[in-house]
This record gives structure tokens, C-alpha cells and sequence, in this order.
């Protein structure tokens, strides 16, 4: 029976930008390899097509988010999400990755047997899948960190009082109207300010509505040094001088917020108030943290402070008290009167896809795992997760952690190993959280996240650099990973 099993070297979980990544270094770097990539949905794209929402762009810039392999050619640095999708499309075309996904395919469970060396797949039933399992003997997963059914919703006194409608951002449909609305936003977010500015477009008022300030910064939306390489240079070499620039600026920004935040936050709200002018209010722009204690957010061109300037929306910092049936009761007592309610407030974090793993019949817990390098889980074989920087784009980390795993598969090749996996020295190393952000969805899922250990190659870093040379330069058969 098992042999009638569909039989992979490699399956890939998740066809977002990771996952395309992943199988393009799979066809580069192990051509010999079999393997599939399995997505949940019914098309390619991940949080690219997931999200629909008014105005949806990139938080981080292009050409550090886009791909190493397939450049970004365009200057314009933060791109609004069809682009993005276009851009995913274009390269899995481009090198035949989109003839290797296998859609509506999400994994239910995905359980190891050291007898078989083997992975086994149980697929959820669809009327669009053909096999219910699939086998394979390494396992990548790039199905990102948030659960996509849903989004996190607080429980708010009177939800259901409001006579309006409410929507969620992960749940916008295309036939929302808000035209000469009043628009009230819960959250301060990535999200929040990218919907504001471009709602204020249409609708009457747009308040965003926050409980705790967030860092934001203007960035140009076309970047002139790369409008100015790709005039002079090839592409490729355009797009990896951009690319240098942004990530080293980036480093440097980190560094400075943790070295000097007062000076950081100064500089920050310097520039917003020079922007909003006799508008802006310092409750509004004054985080309780320090910059990059959370993710700090970008808006191109100044936009959502030109919206407030021009009196097209405004921010209130206030408590909810209740939902009313016009709108939204604060706790000082004024309420905020609305045709439109969107809920801009977080992710749910849900890891691999919400996936259950059993190692030899045994029921995994991820929080109980040591991620190693931050690319394999302890005591899981044969495994590997792909999370990206939560203080600079998310594929500088995916492509490194790729091509880490495609230097452990070609050792193992090399060497006649089957299985590798690390163990994690509880003796030797100091248990730590994931991740040094305090985030309201990270802080709400450190139960359920990976823990850290206090030096390499348990140490996590955030930093490109850092990461550049444990896992681009580094080696893969140190103490902790073991092979067999």
C-alpha cells in the first residue's frame, strides 16, 4: 500500500513568496531532488492574494523583500500589493515553479517514522485532490506564521449594538463601500496605515482609532538611487546595489534605535511633525516603548500625515469604554459616530500552517522545540521552518534559511546520511523567548513559538549580517546537528 503513496524528496508547504523561494534554490542548488509544493489554497500569492483591502502595499521596501534571484525592476520601493502578486506569479513562471504546486492540498498532519526515514502527509479532504497522502523524506515549511481563516478580534462590550458594519481587513470583499462614509479604524498597525490614507480618498471622515501610539516613518516611494542604477547598470546588478544600500541602512537604523532610542524617537516624531504641522499632537506619536520594541511602520510619501493635514482623517489615542449601536463609546465619555467599522487589529499567529506533527506516533509542541539557527526545530527530524526578520524584510531571512537547508541536503547527499536533526543542549544553553519583540501577537503566542538558546548556533539573531555568515559562510555539521 505504501508504495502507492505519492514519493518526494522534498515537499514545500506554502506557495507565498517563501515557498517560491524555497523551490527555486530546490531546482538551483539540488537538482536532483523531487519535489512538489503543496498549497493550501486555490492559487499562489500567500498574504499577496489573501489580503484585498484598499490600498494594500508592502510594509517593507521591494527590493529587499522581492527576491535575490528574480530582481525587482522597478524603483518604485514600496509597491502596492497586486504588484507584489504579479511580481510572485511572474517569477514561479519564469522558472517553471508554478508547474510544480499542487493547490488546495493543505496538510492536516504531518507525521515522521524513523523506521521509514519518511515523512507521511495527510492531506485535508477537497474534491480537488487526488491523493490524501503524500510521503516524502525532507519536509520545508513556508506556510508563514498567521492563521488565514481568521484574524484577531478582542472581545468588545456591545459588538453586536452596532448597527453599521463591521469588517475585518483579512476579510475585506470587494463590494464594500465607503464613499462619503464615516470610517472609524481600530489599530495603529501596517495595516491601519495603509487603509487610512487611501480610504480618506473616498470616504467623508476617517478616524484611526488607537489604544497605544506607533513609530512611523515616511519613506520616498520611489527610491532615486535605484531609479539612478537601473538607468547605468544591469538589472541584476542594480537590484543588488539597492538591495546592499537597504539592507546596511536598515542595520544601522536597528542599531542606532537600541543604542540611542530617546535620540531615535526625537528624530521620529521631529519629521511627523513637520509633516501634520499645527495638527499634529504629541499623545498621538508617543509610544510607551522604545523604537523597534515593535515593528515600526512605513508610509510612502508622507501619505496618511497628508490626510490628517489636510483634515481628510484624524487620530484619536483613546480607550473603548463599549460599541454603541452609531459607532464607538471611549472612556472619556466621547463617542466616535460611524457607518464603518474596520477592525485593523492583528493576526492570529498560528505556525506551520496549523498543522499538527507527531514524531514516531508522538504529538509535537512547538513550544517545547529550540530553533536551530532559527531554521530547524530541535528533536524534529528532517525539518525546517522558514520565518523571516520581524526588523527588516521577511525574505532576507527566508533565502538565507534556503539555502542553509539546500547546504544540509547536499551534505547529507555527500556523506550517504538519511536523517538529520538537531539536539538542543539544555546543560550547555539558557532557554529564551523566540523573538525580543513585544508585539501584542507575538506576546499572545509565546506559549505556542519556538524557544531560543542563548548562544550559536541557538542564538536567533536579527541581523542580516550576523545571519549572512552563520548561515551563507557557516557550516552544517557542527556538535548539535546530528546525522545518521
Amino acid at each position: 500500500m505504501s508504495n502507492q503513496i505519492p514519493t518526494y524528496d522534498v515537499i514545500v508547504v506554502g506557495a507565498g513568496l517563501s515557498g517560491i523561494g524555497a523551490a527555486y534554490h530546490l531546482q538551483h542548488e539540488c537538482p536532483n531532488k523531487t519535489f512538489t509544493v503543496l498549497e493550501g489554497r486555490d492559487t499562489m500569492g500567500g498574504t499577496w492574494d489573501l489580503f484585498r483591502y484598499p490600498g494594500i502595499r508592502s510594509d517593507s521596501d521591494m527590493f529587499t523583500l522581492g527576491f535575490p534571484f528574480s530582481p525587482w525592476e522597478n524603483p518604485k520601493a514600496i509597491a502596492d500589493g497586486p504588484s507584489i502578486l504579479q511580481y510572485i506569479k511572474d517569477t514561479a513562471a519564469k522558472f517553471g515553479i508554478d508547474k510544480k504546486i499542487q493547490y488546495n492540498h493543505k496538510v492536516a498532519d504531518a507525521s515522521w517514522s524513523d523506521e521509514e526515514k519518511m515523512w507521511t502527509l495527510t492531506i485535508t479532504p477537497h474534491q480537488n485532490v487526488s491523493a490524501e497522502k503524500l510521503k516524502c523524506k525532507f519536509l520545508m515549511m513556508c506556510s508563514g506564521y498567521y492563521n488565514y481563516d481568521s484574524g484577531y478580534l478582542p472581545e468588545f462590550p456591545g459588538y453586536n449594538d452596532f448597527k453599521g458594519k463591521i469588517v475585518h481587513p483579512q476579510k475585506w470583499t470587494s463590494d464594500i463601500d465607503y464613499t462619503g462614509k464615516h470610517v472609524v479604524f481600530i489599530g495603529s498597525g501596517a495595516t491601519a496605515v495603509t487603509l487610512v490614507p487611501e480610504m480618506s480618498k473616498k470616504a467623508a471622515m476617517v478616524t484611526m482609532l488607537q489604544r497605544t501610539p506607533t513609530y512611523i516613518m515616511t519613506l520616498p516611494s520611489v527610491d532615486k538611487v535605484a531609479e539612478l542604477a537601473q538607468k547605468i547598470l544591469p538589472a541584476k546588478a542594480a537590484y543588488n546595489v539597492v538591495r546592499w544600500k537597504n539592507v546596511l541602512l536598515g542595520i544601522a537604523f536597528f542599531g542606532a534605535s537600541r543604542k540611542w532610542p530617546n535620540g531615535v524617537k526625537r528624530l521620529i516624531q521631529k519629521g511627523i511633525k513637520k509633516e501634520i504641522g499645527e495638527k499634529y499632537n504629541e499623545a498621538d506619536f508617543n509610544p510607551p516603548y522604545n523604537p523597534w520594541d515593535q515593528r515600526l511602520c512605513l508610509v510612502p510619501d508622507s501619505d496618511l500625515f497628508k490626510s490628517v493635514k489636510e483634515g481628510k482623517a484624524e487620530i484619536v489615542t483613546e480607550h473603548i469604554e463599549r460599541f454603541t449601536e452609531k459607532g464607538i463609546l471611549l472612556k472619556s465619555g466621547k463617542e466616535l459616530e460611524a457607518d464603518l467599522i474596520v477592525t485593523a487589529t492583528g493576526l492570529k499567529v498560528q505556525l506551520l500552517g496549523g498543522m499538527t506533527v507527531h514524531v514516531n506516533g508522538e504529538l509535537g509542541d512547538s513550544g517545547k522545540t529550540h530553533a536551530y539557527r532559527g531554521v530547524m526545530l530541535s528533536d524534529v527530524p528532517n525539518f525546517a521552518f522558514t520565518v523571516g526578520y520581524t526588523n527588516a524584510s521577511w525574505t532576507l531571512k527566508c533565502d538565507l534559511s534556503q539555502r542553509f537547508v539546500m547546504k544540509v541536503l547536499n551534505f547529507m547527499d555527500k556523506n550517504n546520511y538519511a536523517v538529520c536533526v538537531p539536539r538542543f543542549d539544555s546543560a550547555k544553553f539558557q532557554s529564551e523567548p523566540l523573538l525580543d519583540f513585544n508585539a501584542g501577537y507575538v506576546l499572545r503566542a509565546l506559549d505556542k513559538l519556538p524557544k531560543q538558546g542563548g548562544a550559536h548556533p541557538w542564538k536567533v539573531h536579527q541581523n542580516y549580517i550576523k545571519d549572512l555568515v552563520s548561515l551563507e559562510w557557516g557550516g552544517v555539521d557542527d556538535a548539535y546537528l546530528k546525522y545518521s
